[in-house]
């Protein structure tokens, strides 16, 4: 029987209630427990955890936490990779680039007070718009001396995903009511330039423009100098309209 690498543990999980339905639970007192298995191409095996917990080191070696292999898959000349099969309770999925996962991580391990900013990009490339303003309000509410203000978080720019801001992440994942609450809390966008429904929805929301002062986040250009402008422009349809209209212009 494999067991995971770092614990020493089966290659398993006990699932809370809310992670499994009636797909992983279909027989009564089952499904409750999963597969966790994450293979390398070193061959070794760790729980999911397990192997992201040690992303600091293997950020920097590159290299297996057991066995001390290579873990790079592909080319050197090609973008680096490290392809893992992973079993859990979806099923399996092979040639996963968990790479990614690893550096931002590593990053986070090292940047500790930027985990809600990775936590509202999230949310603005999944338009989880009730989420972003729900994190605004916990950072207002609940703020160290050390912490990201507000304004701050609605303007961080995501230094492991060539410096984008979340209007450029909303924009690239054609979430429109994202982009729409990111203008109403961090651009000088006259609030009668906003359609009705997006003015009532952050009403609804209690969400202010307090935090429009500062910085426009229109203005703010990533790695490639591009505006979320430009994002738009080279998306077409509905946000080519809005970049031609203006709304976009910081």
């Amino acid at each position: 029987m494999q067991t995971c690498r770092i614990c020493a543990q089966e290659l398993k999980i006990e699932l809370e209630p809310d992670d499994f339905d009636e797909a992983t639970s279909s027989t009564v007192g089952a499904g409750q427990i999963a597969p966790d298995d994450l293979l390398l191409a070193c061959g070794c095996h760790f729980h999911w955890q397990c192997l992201l917990d040690e992303s600091p080191q293997i950020a920097v070696s590159m290299q297996c936490p057991s066995c001390s292999s290579s873990i790079i898959s592909g080319a050197t000349t090609q973008q680096p990779q490290v392809i893992t099969r992973y079993h859990n309770e979806g099923g399996v999925q092979e040639n996963l680039d968990i790479l990614p996962l690893i550096t931002e991580e590593a990053y986070l391990d090292a940047n500790p007070a930027a985990r809600p900013a990775r936590a509202f990009l999230t949310m603005c490339a999944e338009g989880d718009v009730a989420g972003v303003v729900e994190l605004l309000k916990a950072i207002e509410e609940d703020r160290d001396e050390d912490d990201m203000s507000p304004a701050d978080l609605l303007r961080y720019q995501d230094p492991l995903d060539e410096m984008k801001t979340g209007l450029h992440m909303a924009i690239e994942k054609n979430q429109q009511e994202t982009a729409w609450l990111l203008l109403w809390l961090a651009s000088s966008l006259p609030t009668a330039a906003f359609p009705d429904e997006v003015t009532q929805a952050a009403q609804a929301m209690s969400a202010g423009r307090g935090t429009a002062d500062g910085a426009d986040i229109r203005s703010l250009r990533d790695e490639q100098h591009r505006t979320a402008e430009d994002s738009a422009k080279r998306m077409g349809g509905v946000w080519a309209g809005l970049a031609g209209a203006g709304v976009l212009r910081g």
